[in-house]
């Protein structure tokens, strides 16, 4: 059987285009091919976007820094780090091109990637959470540290992964965590998981079948059911084999 093609989004060195360099961590097409697909690492090319939705099976967004909120009518926070604009324009419009063309195609959003899915639908962020829940609490989320996420509604609609039960209401599992920023408001997708402190940690977007953003790195976090086993149900779900 033909494995799927997993597109997988790229930074800039230094977060800069100027540097001439892509490059991505490795932990992403190595948890791909270990899930069965075959990853393809995205050039920031917007004039591709079409030929990258239509060709490929599924869509990793990558982690990184924090979106630029000046694109959402908003003023981007004075501690943020704000992501290559280059970057930024491509993913917001690989995204557009996904939901023009292809809403039933397959996308898992990262950190990053989840943050920017909840912008693209109308949500908002908290974009300096040492700020809004102090140092302490913010620590919990940072620096690969590990924690619980509990789930309070469905990952997903597709229906063999919901048949299955996973994972279900009130599923828990830990988690590795690194960000500085979080989804405040999902806008038109669904809050699926938090943190014991409240933090939203995974979304999903309640018409498509496997459309999902999570706020931990699931590419870092070993054979857990939430790192690759959740990267193992997106792979299966861009082949169709579930």
């Amino acid at each position: 059987m033909t494995k799927p093609l997993i597109g997988i989004t790229v930074d800039n060195r230094d977060n800069s285009a100027l540097s001439g360099t892509y490059e991505c961590a490795i932990a992403y097409p190595r948890a791909v091919a270990e899930a069965g697909g075959v990853a393809v690492l995205l050039p920031h090319s917007t004039d591709r976007v079409v030929d990258y939705v239509d060709r490929l099976d599924g869509f990793i967004l990558t982690g990184g820094v924090d979106p630029r909120m000046e694109v959402f009518d908003k003023i981007t926070h004075a501690q943020a780090r704000p992501m290559d604009a280059t970057r930024q324009t491509f993913e917001l419009a690989l995204l557009d091109a996904l939901c023009d063309r292809h809403p039933g195609k397959p996308a898992l959003g990262v950190c990053l990637g989840m943050q920017l899915m909840a912008l693209h639908a109308g949500g908002d962020l908290d974009q300096f959470m040492p700020q809004s829940m102090g140092n302490d609490a913010a620590a919990v989320h940072q620096g690969n540290r590990q924690h619980t996420v509990t789930f309070t509604a469905p990952l997903h609609n597709h229906n063999q992964l919901k048949a299955e039960g996973w994972p279900s209401l009130g599923f828990s599992a830990q988690i590795t965590s690194s960000h500085r920023q979080c989804v405040s408001h999902a806008g038109s997708m669904r809050v699926c998981a938090t943190a014991p402190d409240g933090v939203i940690e995974a979304i999903g977007d309640p018409s498509r079948d496997f459309y999902v953003g999570v706020q931990w790195h699931p590419e870092r976090g070993g054979d857990g059911p939430l790192s690759l086993g959740l990267i193992r149900r997106f792979v299966q779900a861009a082949a169709g084999r579930v």
